[in-house]
C-alpha cells in the first residue's frame, strides 16, 4: 500500500532522525494529543511531551538499534516497523505500531517487545531514567 503523502514525509524524517541519532526534530512530527502505548504499562501516556520523552529515552537506552521491515495499512495512515536492538547484554526484537493523522503527525505510537528478558532489561533501564517523570503523563482511569 502507498502511504499518505504527509505520512511518507514524516516517516522519512523519523527514519533520518533514528539513523543520525538526533531526535531533536521529533516534536515537529508528533501531534499535541498523541499517545504512547508502552509494552510495560496498561494505560497509555498522553501528550506530545510524553511521546517525545519516552522515544528520546528509549533511543538512548537501545544499542545497535536497526529497523528490519516496514509494512503499511490500507488507508496509508499507519505503519508497522520491525526492529532489533540490545539493552545491555540482552537482545530483543520489537514492533513499532505508528498511526499518523492526515497532516502527517504521529497520533499513536505503540511498542511491543520480545523476549521477556529483553523487555525486562528495557523496563529497568527506562525506569531508572524516567520512571518518576513519565507517570505524570499516564491517562487516568
Amino acid at each position: 500500500m502507498q502511504l499518505h503523502a504527509a505520512v511518507a514525509e514524516s516517516l522519512e524524517r523519523w527514519h533520518q532522525m533514528v539513523f543520525s541519532g538526533d531526535l531533536s526534530a521529533l516534536p515537529a512530527i508528533v501531534d499535541a494529543d498523541a499517545v504512547f502505548r508502552s509494552p510495560l504499562a496498561n494505560k497509555p501516556y498522553a501528550s506530545r511531551q510524553a511521546v517525545v520523552l519516552v522515544l528520546n529515552t528509549a533511543y538512548q537506552v537501545f544499542q545497535d538499534f536497526t529497523y528490519r521491515r516496514q509494512l503499511a495499512s490500507d488507508d496509508g495512515l499507519s505503519v508497522v516497523l520491525e526492529f532489533s536492538a540490545s539493552v545491555g547484554d540482552k537482545q530483543l526484537k520489537g514492533i513499532d505500531f505508528i498511526r499518523f493523522n492526515e497532516a502527517g503527525k504521529i497520533v499513536d505510537f505503540e511498542v511491543m517487545v520480545r523476549p521477556l528478558s529483553g523487555l525486562q532489561a528495557l523496563g529497568e533501564a527506562m525506569g531508572a531514567r524516567i520512571g518518576a517523570q513519565v507517570g505524570a503523563f499516564k491517562v487516568p482511569a
